[in-house]
């Protein structure tokens, strides 16, 4: 995807649009993970993910030609499938499986501490974090190993495995799929990372790829949808497949373009909090006051991270 320009943080307006669009990604993508689970009673989790992202991607690859919009190359589908095998394969549907066993609360807590990760992956292109980021990754770390403590995850070791997969398989799709912005076309990290195709194209390419790697999965696992599909069931498949994958992400890019990285970036401590409370009060699910703790703790690393980062580049941009 094309990385967009950068905002300074004084450069934000908020206007309708910029809250519009910060509403999607704080409250769309924090109820996702409730859809997923009112899914599953029809539709397996393999199965549920790829044909969201089939159908996602059909539709908004339709857009692109309907714009005449370029299309990715042969090397670009070969990243697509790559990306998308980690983060939509690997990432959404262990994400859907985790949650057959586990509150969708707690497995977006858990999922909290991708940007950690990230942080910590991009390492391996020569990108050191400051004390602050460190501090935040640190304490992230401790707060989700407090959450593996908590009843939630205790009872559900298989559980645990998979949205652990989920976050190592989506951190490191994210990391090829987008190199840190400091590296350039000529820089090795550049031509270690798997750059999608610019713009709606690349996403389309990636949820297609994903969506069929996905569906691999399904017939492997023997996974079987019920049918006819609950009417519950069937509209948070439509909901995951317009608001989560089609309004939510364009939300997020106009963000990109029109925000501050930390604002657009805000969607990660925000959502857990929308998904804990949304389980709580219309799925039944129950969170104790440790989990609730753990889940703050890995809140307050996530921050310290965005603070640190911001320091980083107030004083890159002072220097």
């Amino acid at each position: 995807m094309a990385a967009p320009s950068p905002v300074p943080p004084a450069a934000t307006a908020l206007t309708p649009l910029v809250l519009a669009c910060l509403a999607a990604t704080w409250f769309v993508w924090g109820s996702t993970y409730l859809a997923i689970k009112l899914a599953l009673v029809s539709f397996p989790p393999f199965f549920q993910m790829g044909t969201r992202f089939l159908a996602a991607g059909a539709l908004l690859m339709a857009w692109v030609a309907w714009r005449g919009g370029p299309w990715p190359s042969r090397r670009q589908w070969g990243h697509a499938t790559v990306v998308g095998a980690l983060m939509l394969g690997g990432g959404m549907g262990a994400t859907a499986y985790a949650e057959q066993s586990v509150g969708s609360g707690l497995v977006v807590a858990f999922i909290a501490v991708v940007p950690l990760m990230i942080a910590a992956l991009n390492r391996l292109w020569g990108l050191r974090p400051g004390r602050v980021e460190l501090a935040g990754i640190g304490l992230g770390l401790a707060g989700v190993l407090m959450l593996t403590q908590g009843s939630g995850f205790a009872a559900s070791p298989a559980g645990l495995v998979a949205i652990t997969v989920a976050c190592v398989t989506w951190c490191i799709g994210s990391v090829l799929a987008a190199p840190p912005r400091a590296a350039r076309p000529e820089d090795p990290a550049w031509r270690r990372g798997l750059p999608l195709a610019p713009g709606a194209s690349g996403f389309a390419s990636e949820m297609l790829c994903g969506g069929a790697f996905l569906m691999g999965l399904s017939v492997l696992a023997g996974e079987r949808p019920a049918w006819p599909p609950e009417p519950q069931a069937l509209a948070a498949w439509a909901y995951l497949v317009v608001a989560g994958s089609l309004i939510a992400f364009n939300a997020y890019m106009v963000l990109l373009s029109r925000a501050s990285s930390a604002l657009a970036s805000s969607y990660t401590y925000v959502n857990p909090v929308i998904a804990m409370l949304l389980g709580v009060g219309f799925a039944g699910e129950v969170v104790s006051a440790w989990e609730w703790t753990a889940a703050g703790v890995v809140l307050a690393g996530v921050v310290l991270l965005f603070v640190g980062r911001r320091r980083g580049a107030a004083s890159a941009a002072a220097g």
